[in-house]
């Protein structure tokens, strides 16, 4: 590889997936250091060889080493899953984000003035680089701070509405991602245990979603794990809006919640002390808490699933061909899936109106003394 490697290229981090025998049939496999950095200079930059790969399974991320300058981060998207108008909403969404000085990462303009560049047949876009770490959830001043920054953020996501991308619903995250596993995946012994059972988790939720009314939808994060929050100087760096969409405002909440049951209670009510600092929440959303994340979990299976060509994922998710998602990969496996989603129909199932008026009953009472 030396041999034919442009003098430009000093160093490069391969990513370990890409060894993979079927890495050169996908459309990720174009992205070597040459093309990368010819891609990068195509943006008016002058890039010093340096290319990195960071951690990223969804589109490609990388550092780029500029000259005389800090590194940039270079965030190559994957084909065909957003639209330009798509992306652009992303962009302009966080754009406002940061004009409100919060603090977030917006991408960079080009000499252009175009935040979303295309290169051949690829697209992608530019950032600075932010450094920072995780944040520690189990220290109720950090879930406070969290909870101001998550008030502000959602204050201007409610000032407009996304009209490109999409929601986050039942029939996206939970029928559809059903759908395509049944049609694509289960093997033939697991598939009426898990037809049935899925079935009963997407006819709970969609008579509880009935019963609630209305959803209020607003523009939100919608991937907001720790690992999507940079922690630095006591301030929450929110980074990766590529899975923003049209949302209750309690998708961005529930995700940061752990533990056991009176532990996220309680980190629920540092979040929204804070959260109700720069917004109102409606404490009525605390009933879709198992809703969203019984969607998630089926969209998460469903996504690996639709991912299984990019040879990134059966190196980062070598378990999903074994807990009974063949996915093609020989005989080897178990039924470890099918208890799981029976433990959370249970779960969905003894989430009544009862507990969460107590839940509320709790939270307005802390809030008002």
């Amino acid at each position: 590889m030396a041999s034919t490697m442009p003098a430009k290229v000093r160093l490069f981090v391969s990513r370990s997936a890409m060894d993979n025998s079927n890495a050169d049939r996908h459309p990720f496999a174009q992205l070597d250091p040459s093309f990368i950095l010819d891609a990068i200079e195509s943006a008016g930059y002058q890039t010093d060889g340096r290319v990195t790969a960071l951690n990223s399974y969804e589109n490609r991320v990388y550092q780029i080493g500029i000259e005389d300058s800090a590194p940039l981060i270079a965030k190559f998207y994957r084909p065909q899953r957003w639209s330009d108008l798509q992306i652009m909403e992303e962009h302009q969404f966080t754009q406002q984000l940061s004009e409100a000085e919060l603090p977030v990462i917006p991408a960079l303009n080009n000499h252009q003035h175009d935040s979303l560049i295309h290169y051949k047949d690829f697209r992608f876009s530019v950032y600075i680089r932010k450094g920072g770490r995780a944040p520690e959830l189990d220290n109720l001043d950090n879930l406070l701070i969290l909870g101001r920054f998550m008030g502000r953020m959602h204050s201007v996501g409610r000032s407009h509405s996304f009209t490109h991308r999409p929601t986050i619903d039942s029939q996206t995250f939970g029928h559809d991602s059903v759908s395509f596993i049944l049609e694509n995946f289960m093997p033939r012994d697991l598939r009426t245990a898990y037809e049935t059972l899925s079935h009963d988790l997407l006819s709970t939720i969609d008579q509880q979603l009935k019963a609630y009314g209305q959803l209020s939808m607003i523009r939100v994060h919608g991937d907001c794990h720790i690992g999507n929050i940079l922690w630095r100087d006591d301030i929450p760096n929110f980074i990766d809006f590529d899975d923003s969409r049209m949302a209750p405002a309690v998708q961005d909440i529930w995700m940061l919640l752990s533990g056991a049951k009176h532990e996220q209670q309680q980190q629920l009510i540092e979040i929204l002390e804070g959260y109700n600092e720069f917004a109102d929440f409606d404490v009525d959303e605390l009933q879709l808490i198992e809703i969203l994340r019984t969607l998630r979990m089926l969209y998460f299976s469903a996504w690996l699933a639709r991912r299984w060509d990019d040879p990134a994922f059966p190196m980062g998710f070598p378990w999903f061909s074994r807990c009974g998602l063949r996915i093609g990969l020989g005989s080897r496996r178990t039924h470890r899936i099918l208890p799981i989603l029976r433990i959370v129909l249970y779960v969905l199932r003894r989430v009544s109106q009862r507990s969460y008026q107590v839940r509320h009953r709790h939270l307005l009472k802390h809030r008002s003394s």
